[in-house]
């Protein structure tokens, strides 16, 4: 494996487990599941917090909301992909954002 592949594939990984563990504390504190909804408070502070947070957490939202979708409503095969596909690119640049960050930080060398 290249170390390009391989870096891509940490930041995968990085990004995928850290949008799980923010929804899963958020989840744990808060006693309701997180959703895209915390921006539909309206102009508040709450709000403009939520943008952050979703943005490292979108990737479990997505694919949560894509896994119990067929449930409540049916969904066609290729929306099915193209959400997986959205989530895994978004965890990977969430990713990669929070392993430049560990590495300025010297965290990761």
């Amino acid at each position: 494996m290249s170390p390009d592949a391989f870096n891509n594939l940490f930041s995968l990984l990085i990004g995928f487990a850290v949008a799980g563990a923010l929804t899963s504390g958020y989840q744990a504190m808060l006693r309701q599941p997180a959703g895209f909804g915390l921006l539909q408070q309206g102009v508040v502070p709450r709000s403009f917090a939520a943008v952050p947070f979703l943005m490292f957490a979108a990737p479990f939202i997505i694919m949560r909301n894509t896994l119990l979708g067929p449930r409540i409503e049916r969904r066609r095969t290729e929306f099915v992909m193209l959400a997986t596909v959205l989530a895994g690119t978004w965890s990977m640049m969430s990713g990669t954002v929070l392993l430049m960050v560990l590495h300025a930080v010297g965290v990761v060398a």
